[in-house]
């Protein structure tokens, strides 16, 4: 397992405690580790999820709140997609799709189909 430890510019450093590696990448994009398994939003229906919060911080939570928020103006203006990653009661997911709505409690997709939030780790 790979540790974030510092990040300069556009490079992030991460860590095994044995060697560094280097990655270059955009900071606007976000790296999970471990994997997340990709799943149709067609499927999200089929998922059982914990009542429990998936973030422990409070500032986790108000980044995941700005980022839904931009996914849903991007939803509804450029019918833009998102990645959004969260864990169902199983495993940690990814799905790739259109925010239609946000309640207190959910994200609402295309054709009824909702993720509650507190199972998101973050949209990208």
């Amino acid at each position: 397992m790979y540790f974030l430890v510092k990040k300069f510019g556009h490079s992030i450093y991460f860590t095994n405690f044995i060697e560094p590696i280097n990655l270059f990448i955009n900071l606007n994009l976000f790296i999970m580790v471990p994997n997340f398994e990709s799943i149709e939003k067609e499927n999200i229906h089929l998922l059982s999820f914990p009542h429990a919060e998936v973030l422990e911080s409070k500032e986790a939570m108000q980044q995941r709140f700005s980022e839904l928020n931009r996914a849903l103006a991007l939803g509804n203006l450029e019918h833009s997609k998102t990645k959004i990653f969260f864990e169902d009661n199983h495993s940690k997911k990814v799905v790739e799709t259109t925010v239609w709505a946000l309640t207190d409690q959910r994200v609402i997709l295309k054709q009824g189909h909702s993720i509650p939030i507190n199972r998101i780790y973050k949209s990208a």
